[in-house]
C-alpha cells in the first residue's frame, strides 16, 4: 500500500467522457418520459434553462481549476469558506453519489433480468457491484480507459438514435408520419401545460445534468489542467445539449407526449412505433451500458470525494491511502461495501426498492453546484493572477447562476411527491451541521493546543 496520493493519469478524452458518463445515464433514457409528462414537447425550453445554469456552474468552475490547478471541488469550496462549510457539502455530495450509485446498480440488475428472469435481482446487483469495484480498482488512466468505452457505446447509440429519429420525423423514410409535427403541436399545443409546466419540469432536468461536475472530483488526476479543462467543460456542455435536446425533439414528434409511458423507456417506444425488429434486446442492452456506466462515474465520485475529505482531516485518516497502482483502494472497498449492501436490500424488497430510493431528491447535487458558483464568487477577488478563461460579465453572470439554482433548489423542496426524500435529505443535513460544528470545536482545540505547546 501507499500513501503518495493520486496520480495525474486522465486524460483529456478520459475527463470529458467521466463528466458525460455522469450526466448521459437514467436521466436521458428514463427521466425524459417523465420530463414529458409534466411540460410536453415545451421540455425542450427547460432543458435549454438547466444548460444555462450548468454553463455557468462549469464555467465558475473552470475559472478557479486554472487558478489552483491541484485543487478540486472539495478543495476549492474548502478555500474559500473553511471546515464547516466543506465539510457539509462533501459528506452531502458523497451521501448523494453512493445513493445514485446504489440506484444505478440496482437499475442494471433490473435490466440483466431481462435476459436471465430467473435469477433474482440482488444477485444480478451484486454482480454488477463487483464489477465495478473491480473496474474502479485498477490504475486510473485503465479505469478512464474503461469508461471512455462504456460511455461511448451509450453516446453512439444517442447519435444514432438522432440520425435515424431525425430522418423518420423530417419524412425521409417509409417509416415516417404524414405530417411530422402533428405530435409536436396537435396534443394541446407546444406548452400543453403552460410555462408553469416548463419551469416545473426544470427540476428534473437539473438532476439529469447532476454529474457533470465530475469534471472537478477529477481534477487532480489530470494532465495539463490549465490548458485541458477549459477546452474539456466548452465541449461537455454543448454535447450535453445536443444529447438531451434533439432526442427529446425527436420523441415528442414521433409520439404522442401524452402517451409516454412511465414503466418503458421512451427510446423503445420511438422504435416499437417505427417498428424496427429486436428493438428489446438492443436497447435493454444500450440502458445496461448506461447504467453500468453511471455506477462507474459514481463510484469514481464517491472514493475520490472520501479521499479529499480524509486529507482535509473530515473523514479518517486511513482513507487516504492509494494502492501501487494510485487507485484510494480504502475509500474504493468502503464504498464497495455500501454497494454491496445497497444490492441486498433488493432480497427484501425487490419490487419496491428501486423506486423506493429513487424518491430521495438530487438537491444535494444543487447545493453542490451553489458551493461552486459561491466558491467562485468569494476566491475571484484572491485571485494572485486573472487567468486567460474567465467567466465573463463578472459578478452578474454567477449571481444569475446563483439566484435560478436557489429557485429550483427551493421549488423541489416544496414540490409533490418528493416529500419523503427531502425529509431523508434535511434529516441528514441537519445531521452534517451538527457534526461540523462538533469536529469543528475540537480541530480549533488541537490547534489551539498545538500553539501553546509551541
Amino acid at each position: 500500500m501507499s500513501q503518495n496520493g493520486l496520480r495525474k493519469e486522465l486524460l483529456p478524452r478520459h475527463v470529458q467522457f467521466l463528466a458525460l458518463a455522469g450526466m448521459i445515464g437514467t436521466g436521458i433514457f428514463k427521466g425524459s418520459g417523465e420530463t414529458l409528462g409534466i411540460a410536453g414537447p415545451g421540455v425542450v425550453v427547460s432543458y435549454l434553462l438547466g444548460g444555462a445554469l450548468l454553463l455557468i456552474v462549469m464555467v465558475a468552475l473552470a475559472e478557479m481549476a486554472v487558478v489552483y490547478p491541484n485543487h478540486n471541488v472539495q478543495h476549492l469550496v474548502h478555500k474559500a469558506f473553511g471546515f464547516h462549510i466543506s465539510f457539509i457539502v462533501g459528506w452531502l455530495y458523497w451521501i448523494n453519489w453512493t445513493l445514485v450509485t446504489v440506484v444505478e446498480i440496482l437499475a442494471a440488475g433490473s435490466f440483466l433480468q431481462f435476459w436471465f428472469s430467473d435469477t433474482p435481482l440482488w444477485l444480478l446487483s451484486a454482480i454488477c457491484a463487483a464489477l465495478i469495484i473491480g473496474i474502479n480498482s485498477l490504475q486510473v488512466k485503465f479505469y478512464g480507459e474503461m469508461e471512455f468505452w462504456f460511455a461511448s457505446i451509450k453516446i453512439i447509440a444517442l447519435v444514432l438514435f438522432i440520425v435515424l429519429g431525425g430522418a423518420v420525423l423530417m419524412g425521409l423514410t417509409d417509416f415516417s408520419p404524414d405530417t411530422p409535427t402533428q405530435h409536436l403541436f396537435g396534443h394541446g399545443g407546444f406548452f400543453p401545460n403552460g410555462i408553469q409546466g416548463v419551469f416545473a419540469a426544470c427540476l428534473i432536468v437539473m438532476f439529469s445534468f447532476g454529474g457533470s461536475e465530475l469534471i472537478g472530483v477529477a481534477i487532480s488526476e489530470t494532465k495539463d489542467v490549465k490548458k485541458v479543462l477549459p477546452k474539456v467543460i466548452k465541449g461537455v456542455v454543448w454535447r450535453v445539449l445536443l444529447f438531451y435536446i434533439a432526442p427529446i425533439t425527436i420523441i415528442a414528434g414521433l409520439i404522442p407526449w401524452n402517451q409516454v409511458a412511465g414503466t418503458e423507456s421512451p427510446f423503445i417506444q420511438v422504435m416499437d412505433a417505427i417498428g424496427i425488429p429486436g428493438v428489446a434486446h438492443v436497447m435493454n442492452f444500450i440502458l445496461l451500458t448506461a447504467v453500468l456506466s453511471a455506477a462507474n462515474s459514481g463510484m469514481f465520485a464517491t472514493s475520490r470525494t472520501m479521499f479529499s475529505l480524509a486529507e482535509k482531516g473530515e473523514a479518517p485518516k486511513l482513507l487516504t491511502k492509494t494502492s501501487k497502482s494510485g487507485a484510494p483502494i480504502n475509500a474504493i472497498s468502503l464504498n464497495g461495501l455500501f454497494l454491496l449492501i445497497g444490492a441486498g436490500l433488493a432480497y427484501f424488497a425487490p419490487d419496491s426498492i428501486i423506486g423506493t430510493m429513487m424518491t430521495i431528491p438530487g438537491f444535494t447535487m444543487l447545493l453542490l453546484w451553489l458551493s461552486i458558483c459561491a466558491a467562485q464568487l468569494k476566491l475571484r477577488p484572491e485571485y494572485a493572477e486573472m487567468p486567460h478563461f474567465r467567466m465573463k460579465l463578472f459578478p452578474s453572470t454567477t449571481i444569475v447562476g446563483i439566484t435560478g439554482l436557489g429557485i429550483i433548489l427551493i421549488g423541489s423542496t416544496f414540490s409533490k411527491g418528493i416529500s419523503v426524500g427531502t425529509v431523508v435529505c434535511f434529516t441528514a443535513l441537519a445531521v452534517l451541521i451538527v457534526l461540523a460544528i462538533i469536529m469543528g470545536r475540537k480541530r480549533t482545540e488541537k490547534e489551539t493546543k498545538l500553539k501553546k505547546a509551541q
